[in-house]
């Protein structure tokens, strides 16, 4: 870099700021990371299905690799809808009997609810699985409440509403469906409310995932707009300043910062998948079991402190502190967290297991073939999967199947000692093609398997499954 009399001669001014303004954008992405994962889901669903808070799209013939959304369960029935408290006001939600689902802020955090519930709405939320009628309060709030609602305080304007119904038979998932167009959202008092919508998201191209281009920026200018203080600290607000972005101030960004901003979110989302594939993140290993692959970032939780160091905002209880890698791991491949989704209740919540690696430690390959042995009692009140994704972006495998997941509603076939084999590869195994899950060479993937409703051998890890084993 020139100088001149110590000075920066303006060439390398130029370069400088413009180096500076990478570095910033690049750390405000990852930084903003959650955000980002939102509204990746919201613009994708809202470019399809358009939007509003009458808007609720049910995959209703399950969730398959068209939706490309971070790992999601094909073997539930999914709703999506997004809501602007800012907008519209207070809401009502109305949840349907049998409805399991989470109310949370646009960073993804549970909207804390009445008494020590927080998010959780049907069978983990207060109603019990009963139904019953919510009310999402917008930030600060101080409007007089009605008392036949579970209310519910947000911390931002902005809301994710995600709901999830499970069916018995794959072959009949009409009575799974029908408690989803049970749901009702409208605001609070209105005298006529829009009719609501469900369209069927199934089998429809989607692209859900988190913004990992220039545009996240642009994104991110109309959630300040929409949220202001709300949305972060006065620091990160600087942060976003320093980017351009500001309040109710025009963000028009010239063709070389337009170029840079679009660099730095590129490289985010690329570093946030480096962060996002480690066993060890901010010197904590994952894995659940010390001789096994299978990974969880709260491995630590216990039934008295199911969250184990955090809180529900990925701070660290000790210290007081966003464990920033953590998060940026977590909302790279995966999204909403609850307490009813880390219960460690047996028969409550689930279980969630994930394997990016074989046995020996190698990165798991679609041109190879494998097998997962799951012991006998697999402990799962409920049922239990295994879901193959994609390496690149964390979406469901597209291997040509229906679904890339196998799980106890399909019967696989069992072994003589009750357990059960689980290949994946590009052909199976003779004879073993109803425990088959495909994969494609040239195209890593890794696995989660899911216990719904795990019971006590899976809390105390009395149970645990082997490890994905290369055959060939």
């Amino acid at each position: 870099m020139t100088v001149i009399e110590t000075r920066p001669t303006p060439e390398t001014a130029k370069l400088l700021r413009e180096e500076l303004l990478f570095q910033r954008a690049t750390q405000t992405y990852l930084w903003a990371l959650p955000l980002i994962n939102t509204l990746g889901m919201k613009v994708g669903s809202e470019k399809t299905f358009g939007a509003g808070y009458n808007v609720l799209p049910v995959w209703k013939k399950r969730l398959d690799a068209k939706t490309l959304v971070t790992t999601p369960n094909s073997d539930v029935i999914y709703a999506m809808g997004y809501l602007d408290l800012g907008e519209d006001g207070p809401m009502v939600f109305e949840a349907p009997p049998g409805l399991q689902g989470i109310l949370l802020d646009f960073w993804q955090r549970p909207i804390p609810g009445p008494g020590t519930f927080a998010g959780d709405v049907g069978l983990p939320g207060p109603d019990g699985g009963k139904g019953g009628n919510f009310l999402i309060l917008p930030p600060g709030y101080k409007g007089q409440l009605p008392k036949e609602y579970f209310v519910y305080r947000s911390g931002t304007n902005n809301v994710f509403v995600f709901l999830r119904s499970f069916y018995q038979d794959p072959q009949d998932l009409v009575p799974a469906v029908k408690v989803m167009e049970g749901a009702k959202i409208y605001p609070l008092g209105a005298k006529s409310a829009k009719p609501m919508q469900f369209p069927d998201a199934s089998g429809v191209p989607l692209n859900m995932l988190p913004i990992s281009d220039g545009s996240a920026f642009d994104q991110l200018k109309l959630l300040v707009d929409s949220e202001g203080a709300n949305l972060a600290d006065p620091d990160w607000l600087g942060m976003l300043a320093a980017v351009g972005i500001v309040q109710g101030q025009p963000f028009i960004p010239d063709a070389t910062a337009r170029a840079i901003l679009d660099k730095a979110a590129r490289t985010g989302y690329k570093m946030s998948r480096v962060i996002g594939f480690e066993e060890v993140v901010s010197n904590r290993d994952f894995r659940l079991y010390p001789d096994r692959h299978w990974l969880n970032p709260i491995a630590d939780g216990t039934p008295a402190n199911p969250g184990g160091p955090f809180d529900l905002a990925w701070r660290r209880t000790v210290g007081n502190y966003l464990d920033l890698n953590t998060r940026i791991w977590f909302f790279t491949n995966y999204y909403s967290i609850s307490p009813g989704m880390i219960s460690q209740v047996p028969g409550k919540g689930a279980k969630y297991m994930i394997a990016f690696t074989d046995s020996t430690g190698k990165p798991l390959s679609g041109g190879a073939s494998y097998r997962l042995n799951l012991p006998p009692n697999i402990p799962a009140a409920n049922f239990w999967s295994v879901t193959l994704y994609e390496a690149e972006n964390g979406s469901g495998l597209a291997n040509g199947q229906p679904f890339p997941s196998l799980g106890s509603r399909d019967e696989p076939v069992r072994n003589n000692d009750g357990g059960t084999d689980i290949y994946f590869g590009p052909t199976a195994p003779e004879g073993k093609q109803s425990n088959w899950l495909a994969t494609m060479p040239g195209k890593g993937y890794f696995a989660i398997l899911r216990l719904y409703s795990p019971t006590d051998a899976a809390i105390n890890k009395s149970w645990k499954p082997g490890d994905i084993e290369r055959m060939n």
